[in-house]
């Protein structure tokens, strides 16, 4: 059974977000490493998932997750808009890039499949540890990311 609160709107599955991740393991040096990158405070740095009640900054004011809402839609691989301008101006590059990537297979596989897909896709080819949508290598074995 899959969380919902997981599967944000937008096609970036929550599962393997890095700071979703810190959150959920209360890992406080990735906490500091997203802080740092976000430009954040560590403290404030919590998620547990897109449609939760404990939303990353970032994410709460988000232009796609707003018009999800407003057309009631579960996410943008049920919009017949995709990809509109609110995805083409994602203010995260390599996260645009897994948009249009994920969006299509969700829309193909459907909720439950394409979340183990995304989840399968970033574990860890080595030891099978679950890691975050761009992590370099597995902070269990150290194996590569790829």
């Amino acid at each position: 059974m899959v969380n919902m609160e997981t599967v944000a709107p937008c096609g970036l599955y929550c599962g393997v977000c890095g700071i979703y991740q810190a959150t959920v393991t209360n890992d406080a040096e990735l906490k500091a490493k997203f802080a740092r990158a976000y430009g954040v405070p560590a403290e404030t740095l919590t998620c547990l998932g897109c449609r939760s009640n404990q939303v990353f900054e970032y994410c709460k004011v988000c232009g796609i997750k707003s018009c999800a809402a407003e057309k009631d839609l579960e996410g943008c691989h049920l919009c017949a808009d995709f990809p509109c301008d609110k995805v083409e101006a994602f203010p995260v590059p390599e996260g645009k890039l897994n948009i249009l990537r994920a969006v299509p297979r969700w829309r193909e596989l459907g909720t439950e499949r394409w979340v183990a897909e995304e989840a399968k896709l970033f574990s860890c080819k080595s030891c099978g540890n679950q890691m975050f949508r761009g992590a370099k290598k597995c902070r269990k074995c150290s194996t590569l990311a790829g």
